[in-house]
C-alpha cells in the first residue's frame, strides 16, 4: 500500500479558472452529504472510459493509540485482508479483474483507499468499499501473516536515509504534537498489536460520518449518486472518539547529521511554516514557489558551480507545516557551509523582499496547473480529495481563490514572519562509501515451501461480471500521423477536455554507440547543458519567457512541453529554440563539466553505483557498449567542442519524433510544427542506434555493502532470448502477470507476503526491445531471508514451466492485461507516453489493441512452452545491497 512521508501541499482543480480566461466546460459536479454523514463528491471527466474512486477516512497516525502510532497504516494493510462478506481471495480477484489498479495510503490526518477501473465496473468498486466501511476481520491468524509484510515496508523505509532525516525532522518540529511521528509505525509496536485492538480502531473511525467520498470519471453524475445512497445509505453513522489536541510548542534549533548511502550530500534549512487552516497559507504556497523558481537565488547556486541542486519544498498539516530548502553538494564538500549558504539565500530574501515579477509568475503557474488537473482520471480524484478531505475545504476553487488574491506584500510579510531570524533546524546527510562488492553464493541452504494450492474463487453475485473474459477493447486514441520532409515523425492526438497541449517527444539516440571512446560522459553533459538557454535568450530570459506563459519545458535527447493551448504557438517556439539553437555557453559548460566529474567521483564509490555495476557486468558479455561509463577523467578531459559535435551528429530531425496532444486541431499543429521544425535539416546517413544481440548471462551472486540499510534489496535479472517482435513475447507477458500482477491475485505476492511474510512488494518485469530483452524480479527482505524468498521465486518459475495454468488463473492473467489497457489511456501523459514509446521502437501506433487481442488468444499451453523454452530460473544474476545476505 502506499505510505506516504507527506502529501503534495496543493492540488487545484479547473472549476477555479473561470476567472482567468480558461475554459470550465465538459465536466459535472454533484455532492450530496447522505443521512448518515458520508459526504459525497462525483466529478464527471469523460477523458476516458474509466472512473476513480477515492474514500478517504478521516483518521490518520494522529488517532493512533498512544505507543502505537503505526496502527492506523496497520489497519490500511488489513482492510486488504477480508471482511466478513468478502474474503481476502475475493478481493484480489475481483481487484485484479478489474485492472489490478487500486492502492492507499495512510498520513497523518486521513487514510485512503483508491480503484481505478473500467466504468462498467463502477458499482464493483463502490461495493467493496462500503463491505468495508461496514467491517474488516482483523484476526489475529490475518494480522499474524500481515505484521511480517508491514514490518519490511517499516526495514525498507528505514534504509532510507532522507526518510529517516525526515522523520528526525517531524520529531523536533512538532515535538509534543501527534505530528511528531509519521504514519509508517514501528517494528517494536507492530509486534505488540493484536487483531482486537485493530478492529478497536476500525469500529472508532472508520464510519460514513468521518469518511469523504471522490468518484471521479466517465460517469453519470445523478445516476452514480443514485448507487452511492443504495450501497452506503444503509451504513448507520457512529458517535466519533475526540481529536487529539495539536499543541505547538516553540522549535527548538537544532542540526541533525547523518550518513548517507547516495552518491552525493544534502543540507537542509528547515523552518515551521503555516498550516492550510493559517490565513498564510496561500501567501506562503507561493513564496515556497517563488524560492524554488529557477530565476531565484536558491537554484543560482547550480549555475554558480556551488550546488549540484538546489530547491525549497513546502509540506503543510492543517495547524502548521514544514518548509525547508534543500541542496545537493559533491562527495567531500563541506554540508556545513552549504547550509550556511542556504541561510544566507533566505535571510536576504526574507530581509530584502522577493520579486514582484516571480510571485505573478508562480501565481499563474498554480492557476495553469488547474487545467492540467484535468488530464488524469486519478489526478482529478486526488485533486478534490486532498482539498476536501485533506485540507477541509468545501472544493479546490477555495485555495485557487486565495492564490489569485495573494500579494507581493503579503508573500514578503509571511517571509520575514517565519524566515527571519526563525528558529530553524539543520540537516546535512554526508555521503558514506560502501565496501566493495563482493561474489557470494546465491543459495545458501535451500528451503522447503509447498505453495498454496491454486483454486478458482466463487464471487459474490454483484461481482462475477469482472471475471468474465472481457471483448478485445477498442481504443478512442486514433491518431494522425505525418512525415516531415525532413524526416520528423509527428503524431498528433486531439483531446479537448482540457484547454491544454502537452507535448513530447525523442531523439533517437544510443550513446554507447555514438559517443567516441575517451569521450563518455559527452550524452550526458549535454543533456543538462540544454537549461542553459538558447543562442538568443539566456537561461534567465529563457526561463522568463516560459514563465510569461506558463509553460513548462524540458529539453534533450528526451524533451516534452506542457502548455495551455492559447500559448501553444509560443511554447513550440521556446522548445523548438531550444533544442535547435541551444546556447551551450562555455562558462555553462565548465560549471557543469565539473560538476559531473564531482558527482561521478562520489558516484563510483555508492552502494547504488556498485549495485547497477555489478548488474550490468554480470548480465553483458566483455566489450559490450553498455557496459561503456563515464568516469571523473572521461569528464573532466572533454571539451566543448567535442560536446558539441556530439550534439550536431546525434541530434538529427529525421531520428527524432514528436507526439502533440491535447486541445488543438492536427492541422495547426502541423503547420506550427512545420514552422519551427521544417528547416531542421540532417547531414549524412542516419547513426547507428540499435544494440547487437547478447547471449544468455552465466548465473552469478554479488553483494554490496551497505551500511545504511536494515533490509537487503535484492534484483534477480536474466537475459531472455526473444526480442519485442518475437511470438513468445506475449505469453511471457502473461506468465509475469500470473507472477506479480494484480497483488494478492499473483503467485509471487500471494507466496512471499499473503503467506510467508517476507516481503512487503515484490515485482517481476519482462523487458524486450529490438535486439535485447530482460527479466528480472526485485524485492527487498531482512537478510536471514533473502536466499528463502529466492527459493519460492525459483520454484514458482519452475511450476510455471512444468505446469499448464488452470483455466481459471489463466484467464485472470489475461483479463488483467486486457483491463490494464484501457486503464492506460486514463491520462493525457500516459496516452502521449504510450504514444511515443511504441513509435521508436518501430511498433503499429495501435498496438494496444493488437496486444489485446494476442493476449486473449494465448493458451495455457504457449505460456508453459514460453517460460519452459526462455526463462532460466536458476539463470539469474544476483545482486543484493545491504547487509550481508544470508
Amino acid at each position: 500500500m502506499r505510505q506516504t512521508m507527506r502529501k503534495a501541499f496543493l492540488a487545484i482543480l479547473f472549476l477555479a479558472l473561470a476567472a482567468t480566461g480558461v475554459r470550465t466546460t465538459g465536466s459535472d459536479v454533484v455532492r450530496r452529504t447522505l443521512d448518515n454523514g458520508l459526504r459525497v463528491i462525483v466529478v464527471r471527466d469523460p477523458l476516458a472510459p474509466v472512473v476513480t474512486t477515492e474514500i478517504n477516512y478521516l483518521a490518520g497516525s494522529n488517532e493512533a493509540p498512544a505507543g502505537f502510532p503505526g496502527m492506523a497504516h496497520a489497519q490500511e494493510h488489513m482492510m486488504f485482508r477480508g471482511s466478513p462478506d468478502l474474503s481476502a481471495d475475493q478481493l484480489s480477484t475481483i481487484s485484479a479483474a478489474m485492472g489490478g489498479d487500486f492502492d492507499a495510503d495512510t498520513t497523518q490526518t486521513v487514510t485512503q483507499y483508491f480503484f481505478t477501473v473500467p466504468a462498467t465496473d463502477l458499482d464493483v468498486a463502490l461495493h467493496i468499499e462500503a463491505d468495508r466501511m461496514r467491517g474488516v476481520l482483523d484476526s489475529d491468524a490475518l494480522w499474524e501473516k500481515e505484521r511480517g509484510a508491514i514490518e519490511q515496508e517499516v526495514a525498507r523505509d528505514l534504509s532510507d536515509p532522507g526518510y529517516v532525516f525526515y522523520t528526525r525532522l517531524l520529531a523536533s518540529m512538532f515535538a509534543g504534537t501527534p505530528y511528531a511521528h509519521d504514519a509508517l509505525g514501528t517494528r517494536g509496536s507492530f509486534d505488540k498489536t493484536t487483531g482486537a485492538m485493530l478492529r478497536t480502531f476500525h469500529q472508532a473511525w472508520y464510519a460514513p460520518n468521518n469518511a469523504v467520498l471522490i468518484v471521479a470519471g466517465d460517469v453519470d453524475p445523478a445516476a452514480t449518486m443514485s448507487q452511492v445512497q443504495a450501497l452506503f445509505g444503509g451504513i448507520p453513522a457512529k458517535t466519533l472518539p475526540p481529536k487529539p489536541a495539536v499543541t505547538l510548542r516553540p522549535v527548538e534549533p537544532e542540526t541533525i547529521e547523518l550518513a548517507t548511502d547516495r552518491p552525493y550530500g544534502l543540507a537542509a534549512v528547515a523552518f515551521r511554516f503555516p498550516g492550510s487552516d493559517s490565513p498564510d497559507f496561500a501567501a506562503a504556497t507561493i513564496l515556497a514557489d517563488v524560492l524554488s523558481s529557477p530565476r531565484g537565488d536558491l537554484y543560482a547556486l547550480v549555475p554558480e558551480g556551488r550546488a549540484l541542486s538546489a530547491g525549497f519544498e513546502f509540506n503543510p498539516f492543517r495547524e502548521a507545516g514544514a518548509a525547508y530548502a534543500m541542496a545537493a553538494f559533491p562527495a567531500g564538500g563541506d554540508g556545513k557551509q552549504m547550509a550556511a549558504t542556504l541561510e544566507q539565500v533566505l535571510a536576504s530574501y526574507a530581509a530584502k523582499g522577493v520579486p514582484a515579477d516571480l510571485v505573478e509568475a508562480a501565481k499563474r503557474r498554480e492557476i495553469a496547473d488547474a487545467a492540467f488537473g484535468m488530464n488524469s482520471v486519478s489526478g482529478l480524484a486526488d485533486t478534490w480529495s486532498d482539498a476536501v478531505a485533506v485540507e477541509g475545504r468545501h472544493s479546490p476553487e477555495e485555495d485557487v481563490d486565495a492564490i489569485r488574491r495573494v500579494t507581493p506584500e503579503q508573500v514578503n510579510g509571511v517571509a520575514k514572519k517565519y524566515l527571519l531570524d526563525a528558529p530553524r533546524i539543520v540537516g546535512i546527510l554526508t555521503p558514506a562509501k560502501s565496501g566493495a562488492a563482493a561474489p557470494v553464493s546465491a543459495r545458501m541452504g535451500k528451503e522447503s515451501f509447498a505453495g498454496k494450492e491454486i483454486k478458482p474463487v466463487a464471487l459474490p453475485e454483484w461481482a462475477r461480471k469482472v471475471v468474465a473474459e472481457p471483448q478485445p477493447p477498442t481504443s478512442p486514441v486514433s491518431p494522425v500521423v505525418t512525415t516531415l520532409p525532413n524526416g520528423l515523425r509527428l503524431i498528433v492526438e486531439r483531446e479537448t477536455i482540457s484547454p491544454t497541449v502537452t507535448v513530447m517527444g525523442r531523439v533517437k539516440s544510443a550513446p554507447e554507440l555514438q559517443v567516441p571512446p575517451g569521450r563518455e560522459g559527452a550524452a550526458s553533459i549535454l543533456d543538462d547543458l540544454f537549461s542553459y538557454g538558447t543562442t538568443t535568450l539566456d537561461r534567465v530570459a529563457f526561463q522568463k519567457a516560459l514563465d510569461d506563459i506558463a509553460a513548462d519545458e524540458s529539453a534533450g535527447s528526451s524533451f516534452s512541453l506542457h502548455v495551455l493551448s492559447a500559448h501553444f504557438d509560443q511554447g513550440m517556439r521556446l522548445l523548438a529554440s531550444n533544442l535547435l539553437a541551444p546556447a551551450l555557453p562555455g562558462q555553462a559548460f565548465d560549471t557543469v563539466r565539473a560538476q559531473t566529474a564531482a558527482a561521478l567521483a562520489g558516484e563510483i564509490g555508492s552502494p547504488g553505483y556498485l549495485a547497477g555495476r555489478a548488474l550490468k557486468t554480470g548480465l553483458y558479455p566483455k566489450g559490450d557498449p553498455a557496459l561503456r561509463q563515464a568516469t571523473p577523467a572521461t569528464v573532466r578531459a572533454l571539451t566543448l567542442d567535442q560536446v558539441t559535435a556530439y550534439y550536431r551528429a546525434a541530434f538529427r530531425p529525421d531520428m527524432t519524433t514528436i507526439v502533440v496532444i491535447g486541445d488543438v486541431q492536427p492541422e495547426q499543429a502541423r503547420a506550427v510544427v512545420e514552422r519551427e521544425f521544417g528547416a531542421w535539416k540532417a547531414a549524412g546517413p542516419k547513426p547507428a542506434t540499435t544494440l547487437p544481440a547478447i547471449p544468455a548471462n552465466p548465473p552469478s551472486a554479488t553483494a554490496v555493502p551497505d551500511t545504511s540499510r536494515v533490509q537487503d534489496e535484492v534484483t534477480l535479472a536474466e537475459t531472455v532470448g526473444i526480442t519485442r517482435r518475437s511470438p513468445d513475447y506475449y505469453a511471457l507477458q502473461v506468465a509475469n502477470e500470473v507472477l506479480s500482477g494484480g497483488f494478492y491475485a499473483s503467485r509471487l505476492y500471494r507466496d512471499l507476503r499473503e503467506e510467508a511474510g517476507l516481503v512487503y512488494t515484490v515485482e517481476s518485469s519482462l523487458d524486450a526491445g529490438r535486439t535485447r530483452a530482460f527479466f528480472t524480479v526485485g524485492y527487498a527482505c531482512d537478510p536471514p531471508n533473502v536466499s528463502k524468498a529466492r527459493a519460492i521465486i525459483e520454484r514458482d518459475l519452475g511450476q510455471l514451466a512444468g505446469t499448464e495454468l488452470g483455466a481459471d488463473e489463466l484467464r485472470r492473467a489475461k483479463t488483467l492485461l486486457v483491463r490494464q489497457i484501457s486503464l492506460s489511456e486514463s491520462s493525457v501523459d500516459a496516452i502521449a507516453g504510450r504514444l511515443l514509446g511504441d513509435a521508436v521502437e518501430g511498433l503499429p501506433l495501435d498496438e494496444p489493441v493488437r496486444a489485446a487481442r494476442r493476449y486473449l488468444a494465448t493458451t495455457a499451453a504457449e505460456v508453459k512452452a514460453a517460460v519452459a523454452r526462455w526463462i532460466r530460473p536458476g539463470g539469474f544474476v544476483q545482486v543484493s545491497v545491504g547487509p550481508p545476505p544470508k
